[in-house]
């Protein structure tokens, strides 16, 4: 057994070269708590700079463990990076356009076996919870084992090392049939590789590795057999087990918990309720990549319980109605919009609650009931099944800003009477309203809110959004801005939403090659639909660079 310390002049030795830089400035990036949760996707981004050659390669999904809690693989990693650097969004980001030609055909699939949960004290009111996935990588890099054992030695335990604080210590030995790499920080933290042919084994749990060894050894099932997996021909792919959603259900609780409120019974009751809901409603999900000429189209299957699809899928139905009047209320720039087009509104939130109240018990299901009001709050709304019946079949929510502040709810007035009551009570809809832009006003006195009613129309929500909105429909249509708009305006979906993500292709570039400096920052779009049928939920995303683009994003420099 060989034992070292990783130094930074470690890795000028050995081929094939990776830049330094890269794996620095993922480092830097990610810190010491987001280490383990990002770092099985620097090990396929690592193929962006190898070139590829031969050795006998492996099918990766026969080496993981069957009964992973989340999977994510593709079969060809050069043409699913290849669909986000031809995008128009990226080349407007990057210096230079990256040659992927050399990456053709190689695999990639990780495998999470489970969960660690850990806590910050930060001050003695707060702290931070990490929750750090224990993973296991498997790459077919096609290139020759000994390019491979380079690699791995010198410019991937390089990013180890740095990651860890900047120095770990290294052992390798021959084992397990193949060259095997052990680093450890100074903190006790570990990571793992085995390297074997052209392939790598990697990860932050040893006992996973090793569950690897026991599927080539033909002791456990491999991922291959799921038939979640079989001929799946997609750019990239994967799902959540059951078991998945259990774990991720108490994540989520304990997460949202945390940012909900500072009231230690809020928290709790969140903590509490919300895994028991997502467990009794969700029973899986899987996600497929591919690519369109309309963009890079991500879909994900949210599979429910058969009670629950039924009645959503008896419920939320699109009512086709028109999407026209709405867009001259959007004669400006906005973060995103999404377009309702429901049959009943008041029926549709009402089976949405109803069935939420089922999934956990009677007392924690009428304090949800309570609770589900709050959900129309940032739009001014105090009773929301008051407001839904008051309202058409359609209905526009616009927000201009990504952190949610400036938001309004466009929507066909049905029942004036029955609006009036369920806005705001501060924003005394019953007296005389004010006139403005040659429409009726109302306003909360701290000024949080306000309500337009103009032709037929209610405006709601933050007060500055609400009067551009009402100036922009003064002003009259704009063509250019409806063409945008047309991918909602005609969807046939219950939701759609159109949006920008400012600067997601710059942090792209700046891992993949190289942005570009001192101009603005980049947009890109998106375009949701969410439907709902006998399965459960499925949600289509178009986006210029996808989700796994966003996963790159991860590694950029802050």
């Amino acid at each position: 057994m060989l034992s070292h310390k990783l130094s930074r002049s470690d890795a000028s030795s050995g081929r094939p070269r990776v830049p330094v830089s890269f794996f620095r400035r993922s480092a830097e990036s990610l810190g010491r708590a987001a280490f383990h949760s990002r770092l099985s996707v620097g090990l396929a981004l690592f193929c962006l700079f190898t070139l590829s050659c031969g050795s006998p390669a492996i099918d990766v999904r026969t080496v993981l463990p069957g009964d992973a809690l989340i999977y994510l693989e593709t079969r060809d990693l050069g043409r699913a990076i290849a669909t986000v650097t031809e995008s128009a969004a990226y080349q407007n980001a990057a210096k230079t356009k990256p040659d992927l030609g050399s990456i053709d055909g190689i695999e990639l699939g990780v495998a999470v076996t489970g969960f660690e949960t850990s806590e910050q004290q930060i001050t003695e009111e707060n702290s931070v919870l990490s929750f750090q996935p224990r993973f296991v990588a498997a790459a077919e890099t096609r290139l020759w084992n000994f390019q491979v054992i380079s690699f791995v030695e010198h410019q991937l335990g390089l990013f180890i090392s740095e990651a860890y604080g900047g120095e770990a210590m290294l052992e390798t030995s021959d084992k397990h049939g193949g060259k095997y790499f052990v680093w450890t920080a100074q903190d006790g933290r570990k990571a793992f590789a085995l390297v074997d042919g052209g392939s790598i084994l990697f990860g932050n749990d040893e006992s996973a590795i090793e569950k690897c060894l026991a599927v080539k050894r033909g002791e456990i099932e491999s991922i291959a057999k799921n038939p979640r997996v079989a001929g799946d021909d997609g750019l990239a792919f994967g799902f959540i087990s059951s078991d998945g959603i259990a774990q991720l259900s108490n994540i989520a609780g304990l997460t949202l918990a945390k940012r909900s409120s500072d009231e230690a019974e809020v928290q709790s009751f969140i903590a509490r309720v919300l895994p028991e809901l997502l467990r009794n409603s969700l029973k899986g999900l899987d996600w497929t990549m591919s690519a369109t000429e309309n963009g890079i189209e991500d879909r994900f299957k949210i599979e429910t319980s058969a009670e629950i699809a039924t009645v959503l899928n008896e419920t939320i139905k699109p009512a086709g109605g028109q999407f026209a009047g709405f867009e001259p209320f959007m004669n400006q720039q906005f973060d995103s919009v999404t377009r309702y087009d429901l049959t009943d509104p008041r029926i549709a939130w009402r089976s949405v609650v109803l069935t939420a109240q089922k999934q956990i018990d009677p007392t924690a299901g009428s304090l949800l009931s309570a609770f589900s009001d709050s959900i129309f709050e940032p739009y001014g709304v105090d009773n929301g099944e008051l407001f839904l019946s008051a309202i058409g079949s359609n209905a526009v929510t616009i927000r201009f800003d990504p952190e949610g502040e400036r938001q309004v709810v466009i929507a066909d007035v049905r029942g004036p009477a029955d609006l009036k009551k369920a806005v705001a009570a501060e924003l005394r809809a019953d007296r005389k309203p004010e006139r403005r832009s040659d429409a009726d006003y109302w306003a909360t006195d701290d000024g949080d809110v306000a309500m337009v009613l103009v032709d037929g129309k209610a405006i709601i929500g933050d007060p500055e959004s609400v009067i551009r909105c009402l100036e922009s429909y003064r002003r009259g249509p704009d063509v250019k801005q409806a063409a945008r708009l047309l991918q909602i305006a005609t969807s046939n979906a219950p939701a759609a939403t159109l949006g920008y993500e400012t600067g997601l292709a710059d942090r792209i570039a700046d891992v993949i090659s190289e942005k570009k400096e001192g101009g603005q920052k980049s947009s890109s779009v998106y375009f949701v639909e969410t439907r709902f049928n006998s399965k459960g939920i499925e949600r289509l995303t178009i986006s210029d660079l996808g989700f796994i683009g966003t996963i790159v994003a991860q590694f950029a420099q802050d």
